[in-house]
């Protein structure tokens, strides 16, 4: 292989591992790679106005495209400004390649500008961190963070680039990833040990998550699910790891308080945990929320979480997918148990009465193509959601998850970036929106045509709710909310904002705009937005 400069290499190996996408955020330590990016013909820069932008794009394709999604950033401001998104890709398990320019080995003694640990930095919001210092590893080095982010666990893997170890010669050449299979299955005599315990209980419940999406195991889980006539519960959930109309369906636990999960998981005598960790609150119970005699099997590629907080009574590290078919064969045949009976349906709302949140919905869900992904980020507004576009079909349905706020519009981006093919709209708040409202500069430049929905009530209403709950837990009187949960004063005028950044918007405060403004919406080529009054 003839010699190149290290951060001509780079693109060499970006190519043979067909990566076509690269979100960034660029810096003066990065001009001569960058330089170099600029000639790669297959490689397109994603440029975000801020590194939370560039994450969270990034973040978005790598969860549709069930590939490495590939970040720039700029030294220790840049790393510093997406560390929030990349720890709501580590929690959610999101396979990102992230790169982060900095000066030079040769300047490590001078503490000069910008200096700073990189690696040390990164480490607790990644799944592996480090740094090149010899231009002959430097393809060695990214074919490993590929392959990191890939394995299960996925999760994101930075990598600091030195400019002056780019600007070096070297002679490796840029060969594909060696990417793992993992797709174990367990032991056929640990299998049928899990089918009868399992089959003994009474009142069994099955808890999942995100591993599911991740392995394809949607129809397998959905199989045990109905021999076993168990009720279904999402834990660290964000994806369509089960039909959220099957009968069996009981909703999610939540990732708030630990009171929550263990009214869920009260009353079951065997519970079957597949594809997540449990649990993911951020006020979890320090006791263990199973019943005292309970029987557990817990199923998942990453062995660090079976029986990480909780014992187990069966724990098998293997892939969800061939683990699942294998504990179906090992059930045995038998008829499909009878699902619980559904809850009683509440009354319908008359249409005058009717919330602006709900009409939006409803009428969307009938107005828009039938292939339609949503991005949720709407939290306390996603029932409507839930209610009339229920998450059915694998790979059209994304929720946040790791806490990080933000990720609704440019995830969506990236979604659409992976998906061309699918309509994509997103739904956020208007708080959680103003992390990454510049993103839709980035859409608008690039010409991503999806499609954005600002639920605007005006304040942090998580904020709201959970201090209620503060507040009983305390026996504190409720009074008036703290004044920071306000966003209006003063209003944020969302579609003036977004025409600024060259999207179009409209504001919707009424019952009779919807039609037309979806109407608009699906008939604009391009990024869309609109403004929701909902309250």
């Amino acid at each position: 292989m003839p010699a190149r400069p290290g951060k001509a290499a780079i693109f060499e190996q970006f190519a043979a591992d067909g990566i076509t996408y690269m979100f960034g955020n660029p810096g003066t330590v990065e001009q001569g790679f960058l330089d170099e990016g600029s000639r790669a013909g297959d490689l397109s820069y994603v440029l975000g106005l801020h590194e939370g932008v560039a994450v969270g794009m990034a973040d978005g394709y790598a969860r549709a495209a069930q590939r490495p999604g590939l970040v720039q950033l700029h030294s220790g401001v840049g790393l510093g400004n997406g560390i929030g998104m990349l720890y709501q890709a580590k929690r959610g398990g999101s396979p990102l390649v992230v790169l982060v320019g900095e000066a030079g080995v040769r300047y490590d003694a001078l503490d000069g500008q910008m200096a700073a640990d990189l690696v040390a930095m990164a480490e607790p919001v990644t799944k592996y961190a480090t740094r090149v210092v010899d231009p002959s590893s430097t393809l060695r080095v990214l074919r490993r963070a590929v392959k990191i982010a890939m394995t299960p666990p996925r999760g994101p893997v930075v990598v600091v680039l030195p400019a002056d170890v780019m600007d070096e010669l070297t002679t490796e050449p840029a060969v594909p990833t060696s990417l793992l299979d993992t797709r174990s299955v367990p032991a056929p005599d640990a299998l049928e040990e899990a089918a009868q315990l399992l089959l003994a209980a009474r009142k069994p419940l099955i808890l999942m998550g995100d591993g599911i999406s991740t392995s394809g195991a949607q129809r397998e889980l959905t199989a045990v699910a109905e021999r076993l006539g168990a009720r279904v519960w999402g834990v660290n959930s964000s994806e369509v790891n089960f039909d959220t109309t099957h009968p069996l369906y009981g909703g999610l636990t939540g990732h708030m308080f630990g009171k929550d999960s263990a009214r869920v998981v009260a009353g079951a005598d065997t519970v079957l945990i597949v594809g997540t960790y449990v649990f993911p609150e951020v006020f979890p119970q320090l006791d263990s929320p199973f019943d005292e005699n309970a029987r557990i099997v817990h199923i998942d590629l990453d062995g660090y979480e079976i029986a990480k907080n909780f014992p187990v009574d069966i724990g098998l590290v293997a892939d969800p997918k061939l683990a699942l078919a294998g504990l179906t064969k090992a059930l045995g045949p038998g008829p499909r148990i009878v699902p619980p009976a559904p809850p009683t349906p509440t009354p319908v709302t008359a249409l005058d009465d009717e919330p602006l949140m709900d009409t939006f919905v409803r009428v969307l869900a009938e107005r828009s193509p039938k292939d339609l992904a949503v991005f949720d980020e709407a939290l306390t507004c996603a029932g409507a959601l839930a209610k009339y576009l229920p998450p059915r079909e694998p790979g059209r349905f994304f929720q946040t998850r790791g806490g990080s706020l933000g990720v609704g519009i440019p995830g969506a981006m990236g979604v659409k970036l992976a998906r061309p093919e699918l309509p994509v709209i997103a739904f956020t708040g208007d708080g959680g929106s103003m992390y990454t409202f510049q993103a839709l500069w980035t859409a608008a430049r690039e010409g991503i045509d999806a499609k954005f929905v600002i639920c605007n009530n005006g304040r942090y209403r998580l904020l709201d709710l959970n201090i209620d709950e503060y507040w009983r837990e305390q026996g504190v009187p409720p009074h008036a909310v703290p004044d920071a949960f306000d966003l209006t004063r003063p209003d944020i005028r969302f579609s003036a904002l977004s025409g600024a950044l060259g999207v179009p918007a409209r504001r919707v405060e009424k019952r009779d705009q919807v039609e037309e403004a979806i109407r608009e919406m699906w008939a604009h080529d391009g990024p869309y937005l609109i403004d929701l009054a909902v309250e």
